[in-house]
């Protein structure tokens, strides 16, 4: 019979328990995502400028491989590609198209794609590609046509889809106004299939205009929090790091959940994660033949006859006052559930009632989602506004899944912001606190410490002072995870060593002694003795013992005659230790010419087997 407990954590495990665990993304209901990397080829790609260090095909290659490797850790089965245009030579499903080189398949990303990538990279990159590909004619509408047919050839469900081209000509066919129509004309099919073209145009000499021919091609923004398109190129290669990342980066929302406001009026939204605790991927077991993963299955047998058991014959039980109490699974299912998935409006509170230890994880962020209830984002604007003005939050009853047991999430208004460039920097919708209940907070017995004087304290405000810094969250990653995913890469892709990381979580002590200078020292005398000394307190502690005569001695272990010829003849004295060795020698007057262990057992078996 299985136990309560059991049951209640295997079956459909509360996501809201772990932080981790609502990152999750079901692939068999919301589909897989899908980037394609549309790369130019031709020369003037790999002309390198006058002040940047890489070519725009390098920096390309460079940022390529970055999303790889990212998309290999954080969503493997999202599936990639990788294809040039303008190329001399041809390589493509039936080689339909011409100058276009189809260099990855749409597949999911691998260890070996990494490697193909990096053979790319660099000077040595370039010679392979001009070798392999070369430059030739360009013509982006075949170039997008090929794109549209590996969209085509997948079988399976794509959730997301978009294209990113990477090129540095402002005007691919040098005013060849029929291939230009031709590529509208294409880049329009595709849009209408769902595929979202985004433009990473690189920095070429005279600048590059968009409005001659990209700006027809590109998609626009799908909504409100959505990068547009950039009118300023790039020129580093972080700054087109940035650009992918915001681009490839799918907004996904963990849950769909209906707000209720009161009885006949709800509101559609969209609950999203803002931050996300990053953590070392399970393990996973393979079978020591081939390196395959395991499958486990379990099956329960009856202990008696051996037969096996339906999940019908199963019954859970819970023991309660020394009795045995027994369920079935509709009673459990029944017991677990509180309430419907959904938000449900209990009341507002001023900002004041809400403390800095009511937060108990990372909150959320709810968004409207006018397309499941028409109207939701004019009521939720309105709300928004009200809670804002009147500087309050909305304390809220939250149920994310079936069966998950309810929590009270305090709704903290956001108006939306803009930048210098009206560019959205922070998204107008609620954060949602996770509230703890009565008895998650506790009453904690503080120890009596001294107070510091008033000398102290200004001290070490000055020291205080000296140490501060401008503190970036992202500006420190966690050193175990990256050592990590470094090792992982090295081994995947063969690298004679991992690449090393820098630890930026480690005090630079150089430049705080520098910054400091005499402080330290001035505080120590304040606060410590004179003789003081943090690194020999383990020896002051001794010297009250080696003065009343050295270190304190075990207390001896006497054995009797009879118990150590019992050991002698039991040949067990090899059991007994160092010091009650000793001691029998001495005792029954036993002449030892050494101190070994062995040569005290010889001494011994000899004085005593007679």
């Amino acid at each position: 019979m299985a136990e309560w407990n059991a049951y209640y954590q295997n079956e459909e495990e509360d996501l809201d328990g772990e932080e981790g665990e609502e990152s999750g993304v079901d692939y068999k209901t919301t589909g897989r995502d899908s980037l394609v990397f549309l790369v130019d080829a031709s020369k003037e790609m790999f002309i390198k400028e006058e002040s940047g260090e890489l070519t725009p095909f390098d920096m390309t290659m460079q940022c390529v491989r970055s999303v790889y490797t990212s998309k290999i850790i954080s969503s493997d089965k999202d599936l990639v590609a990788l294809v040039f245009y303008g190329t001399e030579q041809s390589k493509n499903p039936r080689n339909s198209f011409k100058h276009v080189y189809v260099y990855h398949d749409l597949d999911t990303p691998g260890a070996g794609r990494v490697q193909d990538v990096d053979g790319l990279r660099g000077e040595d990159g370039a010679k392979v590609a001009a070798k392999t590909m070369g430059s030739g004619k360009t013509n982006l509408g075949e170039a997008l046509w090929c794109c549209s047919n590996l969209y085509s050839d997948i079988k399976l469900r794509l959730s997301h889809k978009r294209l990113m081209i990477f090129t540095c000509r402002d005007s691919p066919h040098e005013g060849d106004s029929e291939r230009d129509r031709q590529a509208r004309t294409k880049a329009g099919d595709l849009k209408e299939t769902g595929v979202v073209i985004d433009l990473m145009h690189l920095m070429k000499p005279g600048g590059f205009d968009v409005s001659i021919f990209f700006c027809d091609v590109v998609s626009p923004p799908e909504d409100d929090a959505e990068l547009g398109l950039q009118m300023e190129p790039c020129v580093k290669l972080e700054d087109l790091k940035k650009r992918v990342r915001a681009k490839e980066m799918k907004k996904r929302s963990i849950a769909r959940l209906n707000l209720c406001l009161g009885e006949g009026m709800n509101v559609a939204v969209g609950v999203y994660i803002t931050a996300l605790q990053a953590r070392k991927p399970n393990p996973i077991k393979l079978f020591k033949d081939n390196n395959e993963p395991v499958r486990t299955k379990t099956r329960l047998y009856h202990t008696q006859t051996g037969s096996l058991l339906l999940p019908s014959d199963t019954k859970r039980a819970q023991v309660y006052a020394s009795k045995q109490i027994v369920m079935e699974k509709d009673e459990v299912d029944v017991i677990k559930k509180f309430s419907d998935p959904g938000l449900e409006l209990i009341g507002f509170k001023p900002m004041e009632r809400l403390k800095l230890h009511h937060h108990l994880r990372s909150p959320v962020f709810i968004y409207p989602e006018e397309e499941m209830v028409t109207g939701s984002a004019c009521m939720f604007t309105a709300l928004l506004k009200r809670c804002s003005e009147r500087n309050v939050f909305a304390l809220c009853k939250y149920t994310r899944i079936r069966n998950s047991p309810p929590r009270f999430l305090a709704l903290v208004p956001q108006r939306e912001e803009l930048d210098e460039g009206q560019a959205q920097i922070a998204a107008p919708g609620f954060h949602g606190i996770f509230l703890p209940y009565a008895d998650d907070i506790r009453t904690l017995d503080t120890p009596q410490l001294p107070t510091a004087s008033d000398s102290q304290v200004d001290k070490m405000k000055e020291i205080v002072q000296k140490l501060r810094f401008k503190y970036r969250c992202d500006a420190f990653e966690n050193p175990v995870l990256q050592k990590h995913f470094r090792n992982l890469e090295a081994l995947a892709l063969d690298l004679m060593a991992p690449e090393e990381i820098e630890d930026h979580t480690m005090p630079k002590i150089e430049m705080m002694d520098e910054r400091l200078g005499s402080l330290a020292q001035e505080f120590k005398d304040l606060v410590y003795p004179a003789d003081y000394n943090p690194e020999g307190k383990t020896a002051n502690k001794r010297k009250p013992a080696e003065a009343a005569g050295g270190a304190e001695k075990k207390p001896k272990v006497d054995i009797s005659e009879d118990e150590l010829r019992g050991h002698v003849q039991k040949n067990t004295l090899h059991k007994l230790t160092v010091p009650i060795l000793k001691d029998a020698c001495k005792q029954f007057g036993v002449k030892v010419t050494g101190t070994k262990k062995q040569e005290l057992i010889d001494a011994l078996t000899a004085q005593l087997a007679n």
